[in-house]
């Protein structure tokens, strides 16, 4: 009984202790492996969607981690998820930091550990043009949005009246939109703009000037990994201080982009 006892007390401590090189070693098994693994998105323009022309994944988001494994002197390999998917994958270690346009908030800082905001949005909504002039014409109506999104919780705050149909990412929310299933498309404004530019119909449809929530947005890392976590935030906060974080922006948003949003934020230090 007592071998058995020790045994049980053998194996708890294994757990533990891989547990914690899981969520504290990322750094250092990253720079040993000679790759960072990154969950992205690959449908959702420009913050990571497949080029047409290199059948690559590329982006907003993709810039960002890349200048990160640069620094860390290592190749990126890209794993795509969902909204719903990508917290289980950095948690069960099959990716080692989430750059999926997620927004941080206080439930999931409780989970996971999250770098400065290095994009900051909010969320509107895409609706046939002119049938949206205020929230109240979205009473009682059918909304679209992406399963395990923050937008699908805001939604259902902003509008308790609304039926809340939640999809696995925003283009298929949008094609609902489009064959009359919803009455609306919310997300972030820089998603939605993405999403709008590479429609074949845009012209049917416009983002009203209706925003629900402050949307920032944070790379995301296993909890308790500190090492890399300060790592990825005093790279991201160089990026600002040289410029390399202004001009990733104006790569995909500036004025000669199909998106054209205004860079209305600086990556500081605890926020």
């Amino acid at each position: 009984m007592k071998k058995l006892a020790t045994l049980f007390m053998i194996m708890a401590l294994a757990a533990i202790t891989a547990k914690s090189a899981l969520a504290g070693d990322t750094l250092a098994e990253a720079k040993k492996k000679g790759v960072l693994v990154v969950g992205c998105k690959d449908s959702l323009p420009p913050f990571g969607y497949i080029d047409e022309k290199s059948r690559q994944i590329v982006g907003y988001d993709i810039d960002f981690v890349n200048a990160i494994a640069k620094k860390m002197g290592v190749k990126v390999e890209l794993k795509p998820v969902t909204s719903a998917s990508r917290m289980p994958q950095l948690q069960e270690g099959h990716i080692d930091i989430i750059a999926a346009t997620m927004t941080k908030n206080a439930e999931r800082a409780k989970v996971i550990d999250f770098s400065h905001t290095y994009f900051f949005t909010g969320q509107k909504f895409i609706t046939k043009k002119g049938s949206v002039k205020s929230l109240k014409d979205l009473d009682g109506k059918r909304i679209g949005t992406a399963k395990g999104s923050t937008s699908e919780q805001n939604v259902k705050k902003a509008i308790p009246t609304a039926t809340v149909l939640s999809f696995d990412d925003y283009p298929q929310a949008f094609l609902a939109l489009q064959q009359g299933k919803v009455a609306a498309v919310t997300t972030d404004e820089a998603i939605l703009a993405g999403i709008l530019a590479k429609a074949p119909n845009k012209a049917q449809f416009e983002i009203p000037n209706l925003q629900i929530s402050d949307e920032p947005y944070g790379l995301g890392m296993r909890k308790g990994d500190t090492n890399f976590v300060n790592f990825v935030n005093k790279t991201i906060l160089e990026m600002e201080k040289n410029g390399e974080a202004a001009k990733i922006f104006d790569k995909w948003f500036g004025p000669n982009t199909q998106f054209h949003l205004q860079r209305n934020f600086k990556i500081t230090a605890g926020k």
